[in-house]
């Protein structure tokens, strides 16, 4: 006849096993696709260190996002820092703020005109988000510069 030690032990690892099967993801996002587009508002370029392009020099943008199938007014803002740390290339970090919560983007920059980034996390709807930003540029124009944001979300 078994103890009342190991009876007690299996209940609370029976428990145990049901309690972590029936947990669910807090990810409020699972597969998803979100087209956008964006017009840069402000651009600023900080220079440390030797004069001109180099290490450590920092990009800061701030552009505001639009899906003009819905709304002619902006449906949120996006905010880039990014460090150069050899030539032309950078790492950038991009935060998106949507209405219903924020989306991170992080990885590295040669060209502005088309990249792709890590999305690694985010708040809200996109708790725990993880998936792919591509951005591409659609006008060069300095001023008034656009670009098409394409996020895949896994989850």
């Amino acid at each position: 006849m078994p103890s009342t030690s190991r009876l007690l032990t299996a209940a609370v690892i029976l428990g145990g096993l049901i309690a972590y099967g029936s947990l669910e993801s807090t990810a409020a996002t699972g597969p998803e696709f979100i087209r956008i587009t964006d017009r840069q508002f402000s651009y600023t370029r900080v220079d440390v260190g030797r004069p001109g392009l180099s290490p450590g020099d920092q990009e800061l943008i701030f552009v505001k996002l639009f899906n003009r199938r819905i709304t002619p007014k902006p449906i949120g803002t996006g905010e880039y820092v990014c460090t150069f740390t050899r030539g032309l290339w950078r790492t950038c970090t991009f935060t998106v703020s949507l209405p219903r919560g924020e989306l991170v983007a992080t990885g590295t920059v040669r060209f502005r005109q088309f990249y792709d980034l890590a999305i690694t996390g985010g708040t809200r709807l996109y708790n725990d988000a993880r998936g792919t930003l591509t951005i591409t540029r659609t006008t060069g124009r300095p001023r008034a510069i656009r670009e098409l944001l394409y996020f895949r979300l896994s989850g």
